[in-house]
């Protein structure tokens, strides 16, 4: 693997394991230790241990950095608390999505957005391009933060066993600071990118190994970036790069809870969103299902029986725990019904699938 590849704290210890590394958003990461199924299956049934310490911190404080946040995001920052996050997205003026994040509010004055690895240093500049005219300071603390994510239906228990505070009853997106976790101080987040129950832990850099080898001496399956992806796609979670993009506003790509177009706050991008809202958007994301053999993968064209091009796939794979091929697509609006029989061009072939709700995930 090449040394101009990005390294996380767990780097060497993923090489001394036998994982099988690969490139991702400018880093080297594990894509799987033993079999992706495994590792999938380890998290849709007990639990499983990600490193995501690529992912991106971007830390803006300062007297005018509720107002500038508010300014900055697609979401409403009167909805966060200093126990509750928000999934949110990063606009420009067109609506389109530059990013996709959760911000957290660490104090008054105090925002850390966590965004994707490949889109950090993007990001950074337009932030602090856009900044200008805050009384705001915004630093890249990537370097500062470790994070783990600890997911699956046993996460809870073990956490819960190895930390100084309650968390049987923490919901979604809620986070507690400055919490003990194996005797380490971190930010304790109920979040994921899997479809289960789950905790982010952001710890410092210097941590990452220790708590790592804790939770998998608790015989925790330790999982990369392939099971990562057939997880989210099963729970129909967009990636950013495919499913969103400078070019996919919030309302096509199917998170619209994560605009606030009808605030009175001015925001980048509101005209377009708030139009979309009020008229609807010309294209829709959907979930897709292959009746027949073949899996749909980003880029491959959509088309109605009759033929007409209405779309792409932007994601695809096939799900370990139902065995059927699925995807996530971009559609035109029109063409859109819930359990249309459409086709999509695989190779040289145009193959039967549907249209089914986005999220896959078997319970």
């Amino acid at each position: 693997m090449s040394n101009e590849l990005k390294q996380t704290p767990l780097y060497q210890t993923f090489v001394d394991s036998g994982a099988k590394i690969v490139e991702f958003g400018g880093w080297a990461m594990p894509v799987q230790f033993s079999s992706i199924k495994a590792e999938h299956n380890a998290v849709r049934t007990a639990v499983g241990l990600f490193d995501v310490s690529h992912m991106g911190e971007i830390l803006i404080t300062g007297k005018d950095s509720k107002g500038f946040v508010q300014y900055l995001l697609s979401n409403d920052m009167d909805n966060l608390t200093l126990s509750k996050s928000l999934y949110t997205a990063l606009c420009n003026e067109d609506g389109g999505i530059i990013d996709d994040l959760i911000i957290y509010q660490l104090s008054e004055q105090s925002y850390l957005l966590v965004v994707n690895a490949g889109n950090t240093e993007k990001d950074f500049e337009w932030i602090k391009n856009h900044s200008k005219q805050f009384d705001v300071d915004v630093d890249n603390v990537s370097s500062v933060y470790g994070q783990l994510a600890l997911q699956g239906p046993k996460a809870r228990e073990i956490v819960q066993a190895n930390t100084n505070v309650d968390i049987t009853e923490m919901k979604p997106f809620e986070f507690k600071q400055e919490v003990e976790f194996f005797e380490k101080s971190v930010i304790l987040s109920q979040s994921g990118y899997t479809g289960e129950d789950g905790f982010e832990i952001y710890c410092n850099a210097d941590d990452s190994k220790y708590l790592w080898d804790k939770l998998i001496g608790l015989d925790v399956e330790p999982c990369g970036l392939g099971a990562r992806d057939t997880l989210r796609l099963e729970a129909g979670l967009p990636l950013h790069g495919q499913d969103l993009s400078e070019s996919i506003t919030p309302y096509e790509a199917g998170i619209a809870f994560a605009a606030k177009p009808l605030i009175e706050a001015d925001f980048i991008g509101k005209s377009v969103l708030k139009d979309q809202k009020e008229n609807g958007s010309k294209r829709r994301a959907v979930g897709l299902e292959m009746l027949d053999k073949g899996i749909p993968r980003t880029g491959y064209t959509i088309f109605d029986l009759e033929e007409n091009e209405i779309g792409e796939v932007t994601s695809g794979t096939q799900s370990p725990s139902s065995g059927k091929s699925i995807g996530l697509g971009l559609i035109k609006r029109e063409a859109f019904e819930m359990g249309k029989e459409i086709m999509i061009q695989v190779r040289k072939k145009k193959l039967r699938a549907k249209i089914v709700k986005k999220n896959h995930i078997i319970k």
